[in-house]
């Protein structure tokens, strides 16, 4: 069995890293630190973890040396951590924005604060198999992308990749998120009382996940993110300019052809169906990112869709689809729960 641990356990990746890795036949989870709850029991925190598993919350000092470890810390703590996680394991998949960028002088723009290890920003292989599948068979350490960043770069990779978006043109994402984005330690904005109801402009411009956008699909990309009502979800809307001379033939062979042998993109771009385009709400608590499309031939404007579940394919999932790459498992190794329908 593969020895792993999971730190930052406490918050919501940090449980859903649990509730996958609990069930996964091929790990043993030796360890899940906690800085607030050291010798707490992990259900008392993750209720739906009850009789799966009897683990206490540790702290870090406790942990001995093991096979992987998983960061689901806060933003800017992992980059301080990182070196000492290293010591202990063989592979270390981190799940914040610390190593997303490889430039420093872009993580200091979009994060305010200057980088902590820029020595590692090379090192780190991007955490999302469907562009990276090789150099992730084998890293030492990965970083997984934001949820919103994923779902964007999915929905738009199929035609940048084959030249059909016209990239002198800034590809516009509008994205929606659920309340679990903002992590379970969330301040006033997401108390019940002022969330319950809104969709609230958190970031019109400049977010961070345009910088992942950016650099893994080659092109210039603004986001505009919403807080809506849902606890769990992501939805991606991408604006785009196909070139000329492209048509839905060629826009649709681009997306079968890239996603046919994916085990976690599929397509949905149906003519009819009240979920005829990609609907976060079917794929709660799977690791699917659904992708569709729409065009104006007249215009040659594309409009890309995606929906994917922020905390699985967004965050936890999509690490253990990394770590059963990594360590030649078949890919869908604890990760084939469906979503629920109705719910």
């Amino acid at each position: 069995m593969t020895r792993v641990v999971v730190v930052g356990a406490a918050g919501y990746i940090g449980g859903e890293l649990l509730r996958l890795l609990i069930g996964h036949p091929e790990v043993e989870v030796v360890g899940a630190v906690s800085s607030r709850f050291p010798g707490k029991r992990v259900d008392g925190v993750h209720p739906n973890l009850r009789s799966a598993t009897d683990l206490l919350f540790c702290s870090a000092d406790q942990v001995d040396e093991c096979d992987v470890v998983f960061l689901a810390l806060p933003h800017r703590v992992a980059m301080t951590q990182v070196e000492q996680w290293s010591r202990r394991a063989k592979l270390v998949v981190d799940l914040t924005g610390d190593f997303r960028l490889n430039d420093a002088d872009v993580f200091r723009r979009y994060y305010g604060e200057e980088h902590q290890a820029p020595q590692l920003l090379d090192d780190f292989v991007p955490g999302l198999p469907e562009l990276h599948r090789e150099d992730l068979r084998t890293a030492d350490l990965i970083s997984v992308p934001g949820c919103m960043a994923a779902a964007g770069v999915l929905a738009l990779y199929p035609l940048v990749t084959r030249g059909l978006i016209d990239s002198e043109r800034v590809a516009q994402f509008d994205a929606r998120t659920g309340s679990s984005g903002s992590g379970a330690t969330a301040g006033p904005a997401n108390l019940h009382a002022e969330r319950s109801g809104a969709m609230r402009v958190f970031a019109p411009t400049g977010h961070r996940h345009e910088a992942e956008i950016s650099q893994h699909l080659g092109l210039p990309a603004a986001m505009t993110a919403t807080g809506v009502e849902a606890v769990r979800g992501v939805q991606t809307i991408c604006h785009a300019t196909l070139r000329a001379g492209v048509d839905k033939q060629a826009v649709r062979r681009a997306y079968r052809e890239q996603y046919a042998a994916e085990p976690f993109v599929r397509v949905v771009a149906h003519q009819r169906g009240i979920f005829r385009y990609p609907d976060p709400k079917i794929l709660l608590g799977s690791n699917y990112c659904d992708v569709g499309y729409a065009i104006d031939e007249d215009t040659g404007r594309l409009t890309t869709i995606a929906a994917l579940d922020n905390l699985v394919k967004g965050g936890a999932g999509n690490a253990v689809q990394c770590l059963n790459i990594r360590m030649g498992w078949p890919e869908n190794l604890g990760l084939t729960f469906p979503g629920l329908h109705p719910l």
